[in-house]
């Protein structure tokens, strides 16, 4: 039994990290995982671990300082909030635009009215600012009515974050395609590739995505469902293709799993008519994570993980494995697999955790593995 609580753990690892900027790295701009791993972290149970280990991420890698505000950013005007999208320079200004808003409104009503302006964007930081947003607001309906001021920051931040590296992919997805998820997923062209894969090989892509054969066309092949079921499909499909990958630098597609897992965190809270245009945007992101970081199916769909993690933890030891091992994705990863197995019990969710404790080294003075 803990003997601290989960809204005592989040709280104290906020206090401890208040001070850390919104990005972190020498010479690269990867993001704060800080308040999302000491969240998940306490929602694995161990909430008993989180102080040691915010002490352990804090040393692993220097924080950013956090951005300034500097101009003031008017949320009732277009014209004054639009052209700050995706501006991180102005990260400082949507965070006092976000804690004023946050300090006059009731933290639902803040997070149903810019969602759709900051959805277009959802790839911001490889999918963080969603994420981090999820995470802040599973803390807030944790609080039982009585959010801390630490906790409305958080979700100040975790906005700010979305809307200061916010990225609109090209084209716009639709759900008004026939396929089922892992139809449109094998349907998918991949693009083989000569040298490393590796972030180069990203980067261009991402750069390139409107001239890739088939990315177009697979923003509308999907067909619609109820948001729980899609968003069950899209996690199991991910666990799938990041289980059957062991090729490629084993952060980035973890996102495919954390990012509709944390979509399914905020859906509850938002007005049904915007729950479709999250889950097509959603497909538009593993859309791009599928054709920017693979070259091939490789294993997808097989069973070929089982020779790698042929003999997968106890599900009520993975979440003190998560401990001990200390990246911050892994934690996410870990947290993410076991409440989607807990809706469907599929063994490719554990399985998955542990292939991430495999693949991702262990956090330490050196550093953690980073975004890319």
């Amino acid at each position: 039994m803990p003997s601290i609580s989960y809204h005592d753990a989040v709280n104290d690892a906020l206090e401890r990290m208040r001070d850390l900027g919104y990005e972190r790295g020498v010479g690269v701009d990867l993001a704060n995982h800080g308040p999302m791993g000491a969240e998940a972290l306490a929602l694995l149970g161990q909430e008993d671990e989180v102080s040691r280990w915010v002490e352990r991420y804090r040393r692993a890698m220097s924080h950013h300082e956090p951005p300034a505000a500097r101009f003031a950013i008017d949320p009732a005007d277009e014209a004054s909030w639009r052209p700050a999208l995706g501006a991180f320079d102005r990260a400082g200004d949507w965070e006092r635009l976000f804690a004023r808003e946050l300090a006059d409104a009731p933290w639902r009503e803040v997070l149903v009215r810019w969602w759709p302006r900051l959805l277009p964007g959802l790839f911001a930081g490889l999918t963080h600012g969603l994420i981090r947003t999820a995470h802040a607001v599973r803390g807030l309906y944790g609080a039982a009515g009585r959010p801390t001021p630490l906790q409305l920051d958080e979700l100040a931040r975790g906005l700010a974050y979305w809307a200061a590296r916010y990225v609109q992919l090209p084209g716009q997805a639709r759900l008004t395609g026939s396929r089922q998820l892992a139809e449109a997923i094998a349907a998918l062209p991949r693009m083989p590739h000569n040298g490393p894969k590796g972030p180069e090989m990203a980067r261009h892509r991402l750069e390139t995505l409107e001239r890739i054969p088939g990315y177009g066309p697979a923003l509308e092949t999907l067909a619609a469902d109820q948001a729980p079921r899609l968003l069950s499909e899209m996690t199991t499909q991910f666990a799938d293709v990041y289980l059957g990958h062991p090729e490629i630098f084993p952060v980035p597609l973890i996102h495919g799993v954390t990012a509709p897992a944390a979509a399914r965190i905020v859906l509850p809270h938002l007005p049904a008519h915007l729950h479709e245009p999250t889950l097509a945007a959603l497909w538009q992101v593993h859309t791009a994570f599928l054709l920017a970081f693979t070259t091939d199916r490789r294993d997808e769909g097989t069973t070929a993980w089982r020779a790698e993690v042929a003999d997968v933890p106890p599900l009520d030891e993975l979440g003190a494995r998560a401990a001990e091992h200390g990246d911050e994705h892994v934690i996410k990863f870990t947290e993410a697999c076991l409440r989607e197995y807990a809706l469907r019990p599929d063994p490719r969710f554990p399985a998955a955790a542990a292939a991430a404790m495999r693949r991702i080294p262990r956090l330490n003075s050196g550093g953690g593995a980073g975004l890319l």
